[in-house]
């Protein structure tokens, strides 16, 4: 069996904005599961999401850019972005898969809220079957549903889900959103230079 020469972790999301809380699950993940790099994919029309209520694309990928600049382990792609049609996690592994060959071992990074609704996302069977899953829980996390469809998967569908215990930041995309929009300090929420397009580009604040 052929094995893999490159392990790249694939880090989803809206990304609206990007925060602490999203890059240091994506370096503890990279660190704990010794990959080569970390690769932050915003969604371009995310199916589950209502699309008026998300920042224009552009702004995204922008932010995740200055976000993730200085740590040479994390790259950005646009591949969401430039497809045209709903963002379908399915589609983006594919193309990755297609784009590296055999040579790339894929580790798709999410949260524990995130993988219980696994079984919403198109194909999800295919999916767990192509990558490996690498579920970010908080230090101490037991849930019986979890560990349940943790234990499904792996028997059912002979899934690889990897979970990695990360001192969790208590930060959310929707929270950064709410405070700007009371006036509050986003400060240590979100790397300084993402603080600072948002100010420059007046993002979330109304």
């Amino acid at each position: 069996m052929h094995k893999a020469n490159k392990r790249y972790g694939i880090m989803g999301g809206t990304f609206d904005p990007i925060h602490l809380g999203h890059l240091f699950i994506a370096e503890t993940a990279l660190d704990e599961l010794n990959l080569d790099k970390v690769v932050f994919i915003p969604t371009g029309h995310p199916p589950h999401k209502d699309h008026e209520n998300i920042t224009d694309a552009h702004h995204r990928l922008q932010m995740t850019s200055i976000a993730i600049h200085s740590n040479k382990t994390f790259k950005l792609s646009a591949i969401e972005v430039n497809r045209k049609g709903p963002s379908y996690t399915i589609d983006t592994v594919r193309r990755l898969l297609e784009h590296d060959g055999g040579d790339v071992e894929l580790y798709f990074i999410t949260g524990t809220d995130a993988f219980m609704e696994v079984e919403t996302w198109k194909r999800y069977k295919d999916v767990l079957q192509m990558i490996k899953i690498v579920v970010a829980t908080r230090l101490g996390y037991s849930d019986v549903h979890f560990n349940e469809k943790v234990d499904l998967f792996t028997k059912k569908y002979k899934a690889r889900i990897i979970k990695v215990a990360v001192p969790i930041l208590e930060i959310s995309s929707s929270d950064i959103r709410n405070r700007i929009k009371e006036g509050k300090t986003i400060k240590y929420l979100v790397p300084e230079g993402v603080e600072e397009y948002i100010r420059k580009n007046q993002l979330y604040q109304y």
